[in-house]
């Protein structure tokens, strides 16, 4: 997924080495690219935002926070993840003031193993996420890895520290919930 180098980078910028900004950006760069494609061909046709505009807000949004202990570049993809769907929910509540409807997105939880969910609103899992979280924060952690960044299960189970059982399991899990609470 990325560099290596990217634990070490993300000491030296919180040490206050300004270069490492731009040399965790090139480390990163390629990872977070993939991410946000992998998330943006499941938007619209026509979606103002696009998977360069996506991967640099995540990148500023991550690096603004001087107080952030990285635990290493495994906890970074994992915020990016998160960051990632954060941008796009703010993004369709923008929308949705403007048009008083919001971003219709299919659901695709993983490619041919589980069904689409067309025309979900991205708000309406947004909401969804949220009730999740409640109950299973975890599961809410491997929905944003593996829709929202497009992580696989290996990739998954290294930016949350948990094993791979524990990916697919929470990951079967959370889907089913999804389904049922997005079919109302």
């Amino acid at each position: 997924m990325a560099d290596p180098d990217v634990t070490h980078l993300l000491r030296e910028l919180e040490d206050g080495d300004r270069s490492a900004f731009d040399r965790l950006l090139a480390a990163v760069y390629p990872a977070l690219r993939q991410m946000a494609r992998a998330k943006m061909r499941d938007q619209r046709d026509g979606h103002t935002l696009n998977p360069t505009g996506l991967v640099h807000e995540a990148y500023l949004r991550l690096v603004r926070y001087q107080d952030v202990e990285w635990e290493g570049r495994a906890h970074f993809f994992g915020a990016a993840a998160q960051t990632m769907r954060r941008i796009l929910v703010d993004h369709a509540r923008a929308k949705s003031a403007d048009k008083r409807k919001g971003e219709h997105v299919t659901l695709v939880m993983d490619g041919n193993d589980a069904p689409a969910m067309p025309g979900s609103d991205l708000l309406e899992i947004d909401d969804a996420l949220k009730r999740l979280a409640e109950e299973r924060p975890r599961w809410v952690q491997v929905v944003e890895c593996r829709y929202f960044a497009g992580l696989n299960i290996d990739e998954t189970a290294e930016a949350l520290g948990i094993s791979h059982g524990t990916v697919s399991n929470d990951w079967r899990m959370a889907r089913a919930w999804l389904k049922r609470e997005l079919a109302g």
